[in-house]
């Protein structure tokens, strides 16, 4: 159980959902570990947030627990968006714990947004990657072309193929380079909001337990000023790609983040 998470499914007002999915990881594998590694590298923070005078025990967060993972990605993708819906249906915010980036596909699907808001090294807006079209790397193509988001942000992106930067010169995408980040200032209207973050939007030296690290990225503060932006607007939230390969910095901001989004998020809509 994530610490903290304290509070019962019927009540709850932020569902954990851990999605270990691992099968299409392109250079170092281990997402299959990420949800457990997240919760367990979450045990050292205190309870109170000074920023804004909360306690995460008395914020309603329910953890699921992991829908277990299997070896075909689309199945496995609806089965997750079932569990997404159930949380969105009571009136929840879910938030998924990855796995690989695929499942953000479940997050998305579920809840619906207009605007995908993504922190990530990467484009991801290919549409297939070896072969595969469900590959981790097609998820921001998947999300505009197939799943009805008006909009993708992609925030920190700092490599992606030709006719993925082709794709992002389109109107229904924006890419914030990592050094223009920190003067980003999100203006979402009315709009409803999916916030994902993968966590090698992060420079590798604060997160190398990732499976496709990318220098020149992102610090944790300016990751964490993207979350308390974005938070306010957001109906579903999920952290993803973060492995087993490093002595738990990836899964202690993946953490970290995750409770920065929660009290964010509950601050907001007191």
């Amino acid at each position: 159980m994530f610490p903290g998470a304290i509070a019962d499914r019927e009540v709850a007002d932020y569902v954990l959902l851990g999605a270990p999915l691992d099968i299409s990881t392109s250079f170092q594998p281990g997402t299959r570990f990420g949800p457990n590694r997240i919760r367990q590298f979450a045990e050292s923070f205190d309870d109170y947030d000074r920023r804004t005078d909360q306690f995460f025990t008395e914020l309603a967060v329910h953890d699921a627990g992991d829908v277990r993972a299997w070896d075909d990605a689309p199945d496995y993708v609806d089965w997750l968006t079932g569990s997404v819906r159930d949380a969105v249906w009571d009136d929840a915010v879910p938030v998924v714990l990855g796995g690989e980036h695929t499942v953000t596909a479940a997050g998305v699907t579920g809840v619906d947004p207009d605007v995908f808001v993504c922190l990530d090294a990467h484009l991801d807006l290919r549409r297939e990657y070896d072969g595969n079209e469900w590959s981790h790397a097609t998820i921001t193509r998947r999300v505009l072309d197939e799943l009805d988001v008006d909009e993708a942000v992609i925030l920190g992106a700092r490599t992606g193929s030709p006719d993925e930067w082709e794709r992002a010169e389109a109107d229904d995408v924006t890419v914030v380079a990592p050094e223009d980040v920190p003067e980003w200032d999100p203006d979402f209207g009315d709009e409803s909001v999916y916030l994902s973050v993968d966590i090698d939007a992060a420079d590798p030296a604060f997160a190398p337990g990732t499976g496709t690290k990318e220098p020149f990225g992102l610090t944790s503060r300016e990751m964490r000023d993207v979350v308390h932006a974005v938070a306010p607007h957001t109906d579903g939230f999920d952290v993803v790609e973060v492995n087993d390969r490093d002595d738990g910095q990836a899964a202690s901001l993946a953490a970290k983040l995750l409770r920065e989004f929660v009290f964010s998020h509950a601050a907001a809509h007191d």
